[in-house]
């Protein structure tokens, strides 16, 4: 499509569309990234941006990050912060995979002693973290233990002897969201969550053993104090909360959609936004079962993190302590959370909707742990399977403009039906391998979808949030082998 006009430029960066733009905008409209990026975004992420600032509540701008793509209700990288008395919650607006989120483990191992036994690492992987649709999980639970999983997240873990006490330091919300009551969330949506725990599950989940080479070293200083040093292989993974997210997330929109109008008087223009006031009993219910979503997700990462360091340990001959086989941290997408922002200069208690967005503070803010205080929230942000990731540090910046936010990753340039007719997976993998990428999946029109080509370049969705000021380079991670759904 032409660059489209009633998109305005702020500078080389920020975009604006005004209120005029579209009748019952409460905010402009605010994306984050170069010309070539937006002029590249499809016409529904405006649409929907543009119906996001309609909602009840929202303050200063609905927002759009670079790697912005159409989504269900808000587009996919969207943010929008929410008054918390007199706003609103969405589901639209948080997401299906409630905290689908990245993580990201070191290890002491150089490049050239994983090449020789990558394969044989590779294959331990895939058989130890279970992908794909359906996918079920070694961790056996009742129901009732599930209930206690989703309420206590990493934590349980940690009890479990999944974890290790530094592990849920180095997580968003030590692992464990506080208010999550599984009084709020349905027997079916239990029932679909039970057998997945540490489980990858399909889509553009996947668990990737990375390579960090001396040139993509953007700040040597912060890179030694987050355990990263030139040659090194570490590890990623991103997935979420799987069945037991998409259950929890469906069964709140179907409760909002009869109360919204009739009970509260709220109409909107588009049923994906469906929401309910924060403070009303629907909005406090969903958000107490939302955060049985975001532990689910965490205890979920938790296991897998566990798993990794047994293939480790199997594969090198040594335990995963010596292997040091440390997290740098997880971070969460898809989420609300209440956070104090500035708002025309006073300090204030706001709903900062994420939907494939990254919470991305600066230096000195106490969420962040205390390792990494100084330097700000550490970001992790995935690419495609064929071109790399990134870890990257919140700033100032970001709590300024963002509402403390960043991209999430490398953003979707067309569907998934669109790469399958485009790209075969068995050509992928046969040239990823040519390239000394080892990829295993449960699906060869899984490996289709998530082709490099389905993707935005992740390196212009970079430049694009530094030149921002809302994040900045730590390293570039090039990927070696892959876990697919």
């Amino acid at each position: 499509m032409a660059f489209p006009s009633f998109v305005k430029k702020v500078n080389s960066h920020e975009w604006l569309i005004d209120t005029s733009y579209k009748k019952g905008m409460r905010v402009p409209a605010k994306i984050i990234a170069s010309e070539k990026i937006v002029g590249a975004m499809e016409e529904q992420v405006f649409d929907q941006l543009t119906n996001v600032a309609t909602l009840p509540g929202i303050l200063n701008y609905a927002y759009c990050m670079p790697d912005g793509h159409s989504g269900y209700g808000f587009p996919i990288g969207g943010v929008a912060a929410f008054d918390a008395e007199e706003g609103v919650i969405s589901p639209g607006g948080i997401g299906f995979d409630i905290n689908c989120g990245m993580r990201l483990v070191t290890t002491n191992l150089t490049y050239e002693e994983v090449k020789p036994k990558l394969r044989e690492l590779v294959d331990e992987l895939f058989r130890k973290v279970p992908a794909g649709v359906g996918s079920k999980g070694f961790v056996k639970l009742s129901a009732s233990e599930f209930r206690k999983v989703v309420e206590e997240g990493a934590k349980w873990c940690l009890k479990q002897g999944y974890a290790w006490p530094e592990d849920l330091k180095h997580t968003e919300e030590d692992g464990c969201i506080k208010g999550a009551d599984s009084s709020k969330i349905s027997e079916r949506a239990i029932q679909r969550g039970l057998e997945q725990i540490g489980t990858l599950g399909s889509g553009n989940h996947y668990l990737e053993v990375q390579h960090v080479k001396k040139e993509n070293i953007f700040d040597l200083k912060a890179a030694e104090k987050m355990g990263i040093f030139p040659g090194q292989v570490v590890v990623m993974f991103h997935c979420g909360s799987r069945g037991f997210g998409h259950q929890v997330a469906t069964d709140y929109l179907q409760v909002f959609l009869k109360v919204m109008e009739p009970k509260y008087n709220i109409k909107i223009l588009d049923r994906e936004l469906a929401c309910a006031p924060f403070q009303s009993k629907e909005g406090q219910d969903y958000f107490s079962g939302m955060k049985c979503g975001i532990n689910m997700s965490f205890a979920n990462r938790q296991v897998i993190h566990h798993r990794i360091r047994e293939c480790f340990s199997k594969v090198f001959g040594k335990s995963a302590e010596k292997l040091e086989l440390k997290q740098v941290y997880d971070v969460a997408h898809n989420t609300a959370k209440l956070e104090k922002h500035k708002i025309d200069g006073k300090i204030k208690e706001v709903l900062v909707h994420r939907k494939g967005a990254t919470r991305a503070f600066g230096p000195g803010r106490d969420e962040v742990p205390a390792t990494f205080r100084a330097l700000g929230q550490p970001v992790i942000i995935g690419g495609s399977m064929e071109t790399g990731s990134y870890l990257l540090l919140g700033t100032e910046g970001s709590e300024e403009k963002t509402f403390a936010s960043t991209a999430h990753g490398a953003g979707r340039t067309m569907s998934r039906t669109q790469a399958k007719r485009m790209f075969r997976g068995e050509e992928l993998i046969r040239n990823m391998e040519k390239r000394g990428i080892y990829v295993r999946s449960m699906s060869m029109a899984g490996v289709a979808e998530e082709a490099g080509g389905a993707y935005k370049d992740v390196d212009e969705v970079i430049d694009a949030t530094v030149k921002a000021g809302i994040s900045k380079k730590v390293c570039k991670l090039i990927p070696i082998g892959n876990v697919k759904g």
